[in-house]
C-alpha cells in the first residue's frame, strides 16, 4: 500500500482533447442539402472533457485529487481483444492523414495513437485501483469506447477501452472477475459483444431503449454458452428520470453485483442520459450520478473505476462529472450546479415514475 491507497486518482491527458476529424453536423454528414456547422464535427467534441478537467481546477477539487497521465497501450494489450488487420488498417489511414473506419468514426493524423492513449488511460486506472495504489480511479478517457466492436468501429468509438484494460488486467492475474455497469445513454453493444460468452466478465449496460444502436440492447440478450446470465440490458424509455435511475441500480444493478461478486466494478461512465443532452431524451441530473456513484460504492467498500464515455452538453457534463468526483474522493468541495432547480422541476411526475417502476418490477422478476 502507499500512502495514496485511501485517494482518487483522476487520469487524463491534453493530447485525448486534441482528438478530431470528419465534416460532420451532428450526426450527418457535411453535403448536399447539410450545411457545415459554425461548431463543425460530431457531438463527440473535446470541450466536455476539457471542461471538466478545467470545471476540477477552478474549484479546487483537483488538489484533492493524484493528478495522472499514463503509457499509451502498446500493440500487445490491443491485440486481446482487436484483430491484427483492424490495427494495421487503423495505423495505416492514420499515417497517411486519417480518415473514418467503420460509423461516424473520424479520426485526423496521429489518430490511432491517441485512440491507444485513451485506452492506456483506463487500463493504468484499472491496474492501479487493483494493486491497491489508489482506493478509485476516474479516466477522462477520449476518444471513448464502448460502442467499439473487435473490428468494427461506430459510435465515434476506435478502440474497446474498458475491454482492453480488462484483458490487461486479467492476462496479469490481478483479478479473476470484473464488472461493467454502463450508465451511458447509449447501449454498451461493444463492451457486450467480446464478453458474451464469458462468465468471468459481467456487463450491464442501462441504456435509453432503441437509441443507439437501434438494433442492440435488448432485455433477452442475457449472454451465450459460458457467458449465459453474465449479461444484463436494461433499457429504459424515455423520460426516465433521478428516481427511476436510482430505483434501476438499487433493484437490478445492486443485487446482480453481489451474486456475481466481482473484484472490481468499471463503470462505463456516460453523462449522455442527463437533462440537457441533444442525443438523448432522459432527465438524469447531477444529483442522479452522485447517487448513482454512491450506491455503487456502498457494496465495494469505495473501490471502483470510472471510464469516461458519451455525454455531449458542454454546459452540463462538467457538473455531472464533478457530482461522481465529489462522491468517489469524498470531498467536500463542491461545484455549484446552475441548472439543479430547473432539472428538479423538469423531473417525471409520480404517474410516470409509477409507470416505470413497474417495468423495473418486471425485470426484477425476470433477471432475479
Amino acid at each position: 500500500m502507499t500512502n495514496n491507497a485511501n485517494k482518487t486518482a483522476f487520469y487524463w491527458d491534453e493530447n485525448c482533447f486534441w482528438h478530431g476529424g470528419g465534416n460532420y453536423a451532428q450526426m450527418a454528414q457535411v453535403g448536399g442539402h447539410v450545411q457545415p456547422l459554425v461548431s463543425g464535427g460530431l457531438p463527440e467534441a473535446p470541450e466536455t472533457k476539457r471542461r471538466l478537467k478545467n470545471l476540477l481546477d477552478v474549484t479546487g477539487l483537483a488538489k484533492e485529487l493524484v493528478m495522472r497521465t499514463a503509457p499509451a497501450c502498446e500493440q500487445t494489450d490491443l491485440l486481446r481483444v482487436h484483430p491484427e488487420h483492424y490495427l494495421d488498417q487503423f495505423k495505416a489511414l492514420s499515417d497517411s492523414g486519417g480518415g473514418e473506419l467503420g460509423l461516424r468514426t473520424p479520426f485526423g493524423p496521429g489518430g490511432f495513437e491517441v485512440a491507444a492513449l485513451s485506452a492506456g488511460l483506463v487500463t493504468s486506472a484499472v491496474e492501479t485501483v487493483l494493486t491497491g495504489e489508489y482506493r478509485n480511479a476516474y479516466a477522462l478517457s477520449r476518444p471513448p469506447g464502448h460502442h467499439c466492436l473487435p473490428d468494427w468501429p461506430n459510435g465515434f468509438c476506435l478502440l474497446a477501452n474498458i475491454a482492453i484494460a480488462i484483458e490487461a488486467v486479467l492476462a496479469k492475474g490481478l483479478a479473476k472477475k470484473i464488472a461493467v455497469v454502463d450508465w451511458d445513454v447509449h447501449h454498451g453493444n461493444g463492451t457486450e459483444a467480446i464478453f458474451y460468452e464469458r462468465a468471468d466478465v459481467l456487463t450491464i449496460s442501462i441504456h435509453q431503449e432503441r437509441n443507439y444502436p437501434l438494433d442492440t440492447g435488448d432485455v433477452e440478450h442475457i449472454g451465450k454458452g459460458n457467458g449465459v446470465h453474465a449479461n444484463m440490458n436494461i433499457p429504459l424509455p424515455p423520460g426516465c428520470g433521478d428516481k427511476t435511475y436510482s430505483e434501476t441500480i438499487e433493484k437490478l444493478v445492486l443485487p446482480k453485483l453481489i451474486q456475481f461478486e466481482p473484484e472490481l466494478v468499471v463503470i462505463a461512465c456516460g453523462f449522455d442520459a442527463c437533462t440537457y443532452d441533444p442525443l438523448s431524451r432522459m432527465m438524469c441530473t447531477s444529483e442522479t450520478y452522485r447517487t448513482m456513484t454512491k450506491q455503487i460504492m456502498s457494496i465495494t467498500d469505495g473501490k471502483l473505476v470510472a471510464a469516461h464515455e458519451g455525454g455531449y452538453s458542454e454546459l452540463y457534463v462538467p457538473f455531472c462529472g464533478h457530482a461522481v468526483l465529489e462522491q468517489m474522493s469524498g470531498s467536500g468541495i463542491r461545484a455549484k450546479d446552475p441548472m439543479i432547480d430547473r432539472a428538479v422541476q423538469q423531473q417525471p411526475n409520480e404517474r410516470v415514475n409509477a409507470f416505470h417502476s413497474s417495468l423495473i418490477d418486471e425485470m426484477v422478476v425476470n433477471f432475479l
